[in-house]
């Protein structure tokens, strides 16, 4: 497995610290259990008013070949180059209205369900699986494919799979694209302490 954990200035958790978004899958089947999992994590996230806002749409290639290909259809072509390996794809949605509260507009269902998919993001680490979240992909064919209704929003879709090894197979951008480091910008510039664009320390 190819590990990249953050390097951080101070520590975090193993499991926040080791996720990453590789592109190279094995194409081993992943147990029903794990999936399953998987989304048991992603059914305990906090959300406003407890409302659980977020619907995800699972294709696992070894329980439903056709529909995971539906779904990798929808796919961008730059998507389709790594995925293709990859034996389980998800789609998150989220509900723009409080199910419990008739007609009224969630403005925070999309950060609830961002919530959840970085609970399943973070148990699939656990499990040694390896996720990859993408935005590109054609909304409005996988909402026509799956019969998703106008009311949830469509947002990123999911790759989930065992990683390979070790990059010694790959070639070319694929091999540099799962070497290459992982960097963020200065916590500073996006903590803020006690007002707008002061850093925290």
């Amino acid at each position: 497995m190819i590990k990249k954990p953050a390097k951080t200035s101070l520590p975090i958790h193993d499991l926040i610290s080791g996720r990453w978004s590789g592109r190279a899958f094995k194409t081993d089947a992943i147990s029903r259990e794990k999936i399953l999992t998987m989304v048991e994590a992603a059914h305990w996230a906090p959300s406003c008013f407890n409302d659980q806002p977020w619907r995800f749409l699972v294709w696992d290639k070894n329980h439903d070949a056709d529909a995971w290909q539906k779904a990798f259809d929808c796919l961008d072509d730059g998507n389709q180059e790594w995925v293709v390996d990859a034996p389980v794809l998800l789609l998150v949605c989220s509900d723009t209205e409080f199910s419990k509260r008739p007609g009224r507009a969630n403005r925070w269902g999309q950060h609830d369900a961002g919530m959840a998919s970085q609970n399943l993001h973070l148990q699939a680490v656990a499990l040694g699986l390896m996720t990859h979240p993408m935005a590109g992909y054609d909304k409005a064919r996988a909402r026509e494919t799956f019969k998703i209704p106008e009311r949830y929003d469509l947002l990123a879709m999911i790759a989930v799979g065992k990683p390979v090894d070790s990059a010694d197979d790959l070639e070319g951008r694929r091999k540099e694209r799962e070497l290459a480091e992982r960097i963020r910008e200065p916590v500073g510039t996006r903590m803020f302490d006690s007002r707008w664009d002061k850093p925290i320390t």
